[in-house]
């Protein structure tokens, strides 16, 4: 249960209200999800600190600075003078700051010209919420004033804060540590407040600093303070920045493309995390703010788009998934011999409203098992040494015995998902919302559900693993293309479906074996993965760039003309990046480059728009009626796959191939994509720059 807000009597964003107006029937208020669409985020995995465009967090919505699933501080004002600043700009040089610029014109004189400034820098590290407070004077005279700034504890877990609730599960006390600072803290989680030089003052949970400065005439005086969080129940921690990373710079005859990807991989660097279990082994974290940790899914899709800038990342999501690889049946957290987790926790997550209680571990995933084989496979040819390869052929046999004996639950030759717990994911690929595979009608398919993809991925699996066992001498190749082969054929005659506008593959198969026949994105995915053949691949190439899925910033994830179509559902007709670079890298793989290159520049169309910081998913409302894209009020930014996404189009515009087993990098440039000249690829270890 949890308790109420230390200053409150109960959560106030909990307490429903009924709100009347003048001639209007009185409506029901009840908790929503904060919307992200217009906060600032300032990280460094496993910390965040969201506030209005000013620096201001008062509380309001996802506003805080947080570590791990805990919202540390909920208010952080600013005042100069005893007022707080008007803000001007908001700038910053990476991911983990940012500088807000306000004027104070209650102690500035009457001319027009601002002549007293204060720039704000806020700087998140792991652990670590960091601010230093410039005031600047250009005035001829010194001015004298006081800088404060408030702050209040609020310890709320993140999974109440995401269903529009407030409230910390333990007690919250806040003492004094000397004259300048204070300790926080409620349950086994604390953080120290220290400001050099303030005066600190404590009232309940709130927290007072103060500093009484005189600001020289043409000159500046800097304050500031800090935060640092203990927090022994985490089992995430941050990760050092790449140094590969920061040596990889691009030029591109189309800016944008060079925009998307210098401002991806800063996001990036800030989203690499590793376990408390496995602190040498290095992941992306899903995404900010919901998913700061390991996901099974999430993290494989954004290794294997960072490929070519380096195997290390993909190898080292690999050994921390294969350290928590399934071992036994267990229903209450889904897992299974061999199979690949879905996401980890520190404490069991519930989700307020849904009926959803997912455990600490938890493996309600169709995908991530055959798209765990799949890296591995892409790893070793973009030059994962041999020896790390070899060590993890055991997990590689275990995850293929996965596909084959738990994966394919009733016999039938396909994988799919049922959860048989009543309170885990209703749904279990990547689109996991609870009405994501629905019929054109807009009836809900009855599970369990055999996803298109997912055929495909399995596919790809099995031939990668067959290869693998191959080049190691280990047993079973045959055996897997023989699998591999049988489930193509079963594909093409169990998934198709007969259309005046040419045939396309179900998006599933329903508890009955029926053809759940709404188009969406899911079909791209099946491309690159060898189980369509040419004339099937066609027909999947032809239908993503129709207008009914291509909306001009991207691919629909459903079709226009489905009944359940909406442009800011989230998985029934919104856009989501890394969902379109997946169909972009598949059919710049299949020959499709004129259909890569259009939902390529639909992608460069909507990262200019959203200044080249990618959300987790936008609007499918189309280009030609909107001159930027409409945001998901609700997305994540930066997410891990998103910001991927980049190096995906880099790569199939560059038509990068790779096969260190052989000794060969081919680089295929697409003549449409204009110049390119790349320094930092990485290709067996070794640096590679390109010119096209």
């Amino acid at each position: 249960m949890t308790a109420p807000h230390p200053t409150t009597d109960a959560p106030a964003a909990s307490r429903s209200t009924v709100t009347e107006h003048e001639g209007t029937t009185p409506t029901m208020t009840q908790p929503l999800q904060p919307l992200l669409h217009d906060s600032v985020v300032v990280l460094t995995a496993p910390s965040q600190a969201w506030s209005a465009p000013d620096g201001r967090i008062d509380g309001h919505g996802i506003h805080g600075f947080y570590h791990s699933d805990l919202r540390v501080l909920d208010r952080i004002v600013l005042t100069v003078g005893g007022a707080e600043p008007e803000h001007i700009a908001t700038a910053g040089a990476s991911a983990a700051e940012a500088v807000f610029t306000g004027l104070a014109r209650g102690i500035d004189d009457a001319t027009a010209d601002p002549r007293v400034r204060i720039d704000r820098t806020r700087t998140v590290r792991a652990g670590v919420l960091e601010e230093r407070i410039a005031v600047r004077n250009a005035l001829g005279s010194s001015v004298r004033t006081v800088v404060e700034v408030e702050l209040r504890a609020d310890f709320s877990p993140m999974q109440q804060i995401k269903a529009g609730l407030t409230g910390s599960e333990h007690p919250v006390s806040v003492s004094p540590d000397g004259d300048a600072g204070a300790v926080l803290r409620s349950g086994p989680v604390s953080a120290r407040l220290s400001a050099p030089d303030a005066h600190a003052t404590v009232d309940g949970a709130a927290i007072a600093l103060r500093w009484e400065v005189e600001v020289a005439a043409h000159g500046s005086v800097e304050v500031g303070w800090s935060a640092l969080v203990d927090d022994p129940t985490a089992v995430v921690g941050g990760a050092a920045p790449s140094a590969e990373w920061e040596a990889f710079a691009a030029e591109t005859g189309d800016s944008r493309l060079a925009s998307w990807l210098h401002r991806a991989l800063a996001d990036l660097q800030a989203l690499r995390m590793s376990t408390v279990e496995r602190p040498e082994d290095v992941f992306l974290a899903a995404g900010a703010p919901w998913f700061f940790t390991l996901f099974g899914r999430d993290s494989l899709w954004a290794a294997r788009m960072l490929l070519p800038l380096g195997h290390e990342t993909a190898a080292s999501t690999l050994r921390v998934l294969a350290h928590y690889q399934g071992t036994e049946s267990v229903d209450a957290t889904a897992e299974q011999p061999g199979k690949i987790m879905h996401e980890l926790r520190p404490a069991a997550l519930t989700i307020p409203g849904e009926g959803v209680v997912l455990p600490p571990l938890y493996y309600g995933t169709v995908d991530a098992t055959a798209l765990w084989v799949c890296l591995l496979h892409d790893a070793w040819r973009w030059g994962m040494p041999r020896d790390e390869v070899e060590a993890l052929l055991p997990h590689l046999e275990a995850a293929l015995a996965w596909m084959r004996d738990y994966g394919d639950s009733d016999g039938d030759g396909f994988l799919e998902y049922v959860d048989t717990t009543g309170h885990g994911l209703a749904n279990q690929g990547w689109k996991d919302s609870g009405d994501s595979i629905q019929w054109r009608d807009g009836t809900l398919a009855e599970g369990p559900i055999a996803l298109c993809e997912v055929q495909g991925y399995a596919y790809e699996a099995a031939i990668g693993g067959a290869e693998l066992l191959d080049a190691f001498g280990r047993d079973g190749g045959a055996a897997w293309r023989e699998w591999a082969a049988e489930l193509k054929e079963r594909f093409a005659s169990a998934f198709w479906i007969d259309d005046p506008a040419g045939a396309y593959p179900a998006v599933a198969l329903d508890a009955s074996k029926r053809r759940v026949d709404t188009v969406t994105s899911n079909i791209g995915h099946l491309l690159g993965t060898g189980i369509l053949d040419d004339a099937q691949a066609e027909l999947v190439a032809r239908r993503l760039v129709s207008p009914e899925l291509c909306s001009g910033y991207g691919l629909r994830t459903m079709s226009t003309d489905s009944a359940g179509y909406w442009p800011l559902s989230y998985h029934g007709g919104s856009v989501w990046a890394h969902d379109t670079a997946i169909a972009v890298t598949g059919l710049a793989r299949d020959g499709f480059r004129a259909e890569a290159g259009l939902l390529a520049d639909g992608l460069l169309a909507a990262a200019d728009g959203f200044r080249y910081r990618m959300p987790e998913l936008h609007s499918g409302d189309p280009a030609s009626k909107t001159s930027a894209p409409i945001p998901y009020p609700a997305a994540c930014r930066p997410q891990a796959w998103s910001a991927a996404a980049a190096v995906a189009v880099l790569s199939a515009r560059l038509g990068l191939r790779a096969d260190a087993p052989a000794g060969t990098f081919t680089v295929d440039p697409d003549p449409a994509a204009g110049s390119i000249h790349v320094r930092g690829l990485r290709f067996a270890g070794q640096p590679r720059d390109v010119t096209a």
